[in-house]
């Protein structure tokens, strides 16, 4: 029922949002943006931005065999959105769910988790994967908002280009050149759940080859409630600063970029216990710190023709569960685009990708050996084949890749785009990508609760349910199937439609070991769970894409995500309990996104963010529906003010639940904040 009063709710939303815009068209008035020049391209325009995530190189959106979407700066700027990940709700197919004020379940296509492995994110090309889970740790991952220049969002595989983690997408996170942003720029702002921000930015020259740019920022965000209603102790306080320098001489360009960040944060914890009630809700508060330098260097022999080398260092230490004392990475990537014949666009390249990390024992998480390192060491080679100038091509690729857990691994794709006219474009892929463990498979050992009975077990003593990782975990596997269809109607008027299916074989699945007595003063038992490798899985599903220019200073925007997940696993994956069974069923079956951007005057613009998302029923979440706005207002040029509002439609709602690591149940809060920024 509820269900259904939602779909009935988003409906009457929809016509709503369009009455109002309808009204405001009509009043004759004309918008100039003088922050950023997209808002002022046609659809036509929009559709040859060139994006490089796909393939490692430019290509226009438009020739892309695969299902790609590109969120800018000034989708950005308008949405009000003041994280890397409340963007990311922009992009269909992406599953973005908050689990607490500076943690959150991020995933494409599926298999979505506070700790959801199957992605892989990068920041200007560089993994900020970590190998204590194969996912990312989003409070880490942060930079000065406006200087983002678009975030590209592959959705399918992308494991030929990008190897490791890149299973069912792959995010890049592309930061504006220096050049791009020089003089000086000002943003603060606070509020309700935003409490208070603060960043400034200064770009300059150290002579007309070498523009660089330095910046800082700071915000402190409230907290959360738990289902009860109390407070759930995750504050979060931010500080982040960071430096990019870029030098062109000839054919060359250099880049040395760095950022170093520190983060107080909070968490309320159910800690499993040996006595009743066997948990106890503890607080925890803590730090986070790191940092990190890129250098990159690009020599460009002709417009077909180039060579890229990028070596990254970054170390991260942090506090909470699992707590890291330090992990750090050094990666070194290596590529060369050169055309082969007429017919052939060939880039090859390789990657050798290093982490040590080492790990203090908690109440809750253990690693055995508490220090480690690892290596993956991988070359690939894509072939893009013009069958038919300008009409049809055929990409083949292969990536052959070494890791310290499973040994050898291909991963082969294949890619055809037809291109009939300038209106219409018709892809289809088959691929095939894996996801190789982590340490928090391999030697992990995870307290997850404390059962005082268990049935077809032992009765009391209490039984404590360990789940343990096992050098034998292997790889997890996927055959991808992809087809996409993109249609121009006209300048104002484009459509982009993707459907998939995926076929997943040797999925994390977990079995009982050997009942045992416990060390210890309190008489307990310890029932080992181990990972394997005996689940599998179909997903299937499809996302539309909608962009209308309705006039020239009215824009809407539009998506529709479906999917399905089959897991075929054992019951002990519901038995255990939702922290660690979960992620596999944390998969909303519908989502839906509506953007209207509208300029009421040149000074004036009012946008409007609407956003369904369908019932979680493992976790109990139900479905919501919401709203972000923000009204703007330059009263000279290069001079903001902004009121936003997010999460509109109710006080609080519920997106999430952390797995594994068992962090309280939280809702997420209505929020309204002001701000300003001014560029000069």
């Amino acid at each position: 029922m509820l269900h259904r009063i939602h779909f009935k709710f988003l409906i009457h939303c929809v016509f709503a949002l369009l009455q109002i815009n309808v009204v405001a068209a009509n009043r004759t008035v004309y918008s100039v943006d003088t922050e950023n020049q997209i808002f002022e391209l046609n659809l036509e325009e929009l559709m040859n931005i060139e994006v490089i995530t796909a393939s490692k190189h430019p290509q226009r959106l438009t020739e892309v065999p695969s299902a790609v979407f590109v969120i800018t700066q000034e989708d950005i700027r308008r949405s009000g959105a003041t994280s890397i990940p409340e963007a990311l709700r922009m992009a269909p197919g992406v599953q973005v769910a908050r689990v607490g004020t500076d943690k959150w379940s991020i995933s494409v296509r599926g298999f979505n988790g506070r700790f959801a492995n199957k992605l892989q994110v990068l920041m200007d090309g560089r993994s900020v994967y970590t190998p204590l889970f194969s996912g990312v740790i989003w409070s880490q991952q942060d930079t000065f908002i406006e200087d983002i220049e678009r975030i590209e969002v592959i959705r399918g595989p992308g494991a030929t280009v990008w190897g490791v983690n890149a299973m069912n997408g792959v995010i890049n996170i592309i930061t504006k050149k220096a050049a791009d942003t020089q003089g000086t720029m000002l943003t603060a702002g606070g509020g309700s759940f935003e409490r208070g921000f603060v960043g400034a930015r200064y770009g300059g020259k150290l002579n007309e080859d070498t523009p660089f740019r330095i910046y800082a920022k700071g915000f402190s965000r409230d907290n959360t409630t738990t289902l009860a209603g109390a407070n759930a102790h995750d504050t979060w306080h931010s500080a982040r600063a960071g430096f990019r320098l870029d030098h062109t001489r000839g054919i060359d360009e250099f880049t040395l970029q760095g950022d170093m960040f520190i983060n107080s944060i909070g968490d309320s914890l159910h800690h499993p216990t040996l006595t009743p009630p066997f948990t106890r809700l503890d607080t925890v508060n803590s730090k986070e710190k790191g940092g990190n330098i890129r250098f990159r260097w690009d020599r460009h022999h002709s417009a077909q023709s180039s060579t890229m080398l990028q070596i990254y260092y970054d170390r991260i230490h942090s506090q909470l569960a699992p707590s890291t004392r330090y992990a750090e990475s050094f990666d070194v990537d290596f590529r060369h685009r050169l055309p082969l014949f007429a017919q052939h666009d060939v880039i090859w390249g390789g990657n050798f990708r290093f982490y040590n990390n080492k790990v203090s024992n908690t109440a809750l998480t253990r690693f055995t050996p508490s220090q480690r390192g690892n290596h993956f060491i991988s070359a690939f080679v894509r072939d893009e084949i013009t069958l038919l100038p300008d009409h049809l091509r055929l990409t083949l690729g292969v990536r052959l890749g070494h890791n310290d857990f499973t040994g050898f691994e291909i991963q082969p794709d294949a890619r055809l785009m037809w291109t009939p006219d300038k209106q219409n474009s018709v892809w289809m892929s088959v691929a095939r990508a894996v996801r190789t463990p982590s340490r928090g498979e391999d030697d992990v050992t995870i307290n997850s609760r404390v059962a005082p009975t268990l049935s077809g077990f032992s009765t009391p003593p209490p039984i404590l349910m360990a789940v343990q990782g096992t050098h034998n975990y292997g790889s997890e596997k996927l055959i991808a199937y992809e087809l996409g269809y993109r249609h121009q109607f006209t300048s104002s008027v484009s459509i982009d439609i993707a459907g998939f299916f995926n076929d997943y074989s040797h999925l994390r699945d977990f079995s009982f070991g050997t009942i045992q007595a416990g060390p210890g003063p309190i008489p307990h038992q310890i029932l080992p769970i181990f990972f394997n490798n005996q689940a599998s899985a179909h997903a299937y599903g499809g996302e539309v894409s909608v962009d209308w220019r309705v006039i020239e200073r009215w824009r809407l925007q539009g998506n529709y995500s479906y999917q399905e997940v089959n897991v075929d696993a054992s019951s002990l994956s519901d038995q255990i309990d939702s922290t660690t069974g979960g992620a596999n069923k944390a998969n909303p079956h519908h989502q839906v996104s509506l953007r209207s951007n509208y300029d009421l005057s040149d000074r004036l613009e009012f946008n409007l963010w609407l956003r369904y998302v369908s019932s979680l029923p493992f976790y109990g979440i139900q479905d919501y529906v919401t709203m972000d706005a923000k009204m703007a207002w330059k009263p000279v040029q290069d001079v903001e003010f902004f009121l936003v509002g997010q999460n509109l439609f109710t006080q609080n709602h519920r997106e999430s639940q952390s797995d594994f690591i068992p962090s309280i149940a939280t809702r997420i809060p209505r929020g309204i904040y002001v701000g300003g920024r001014w560029h000069f």
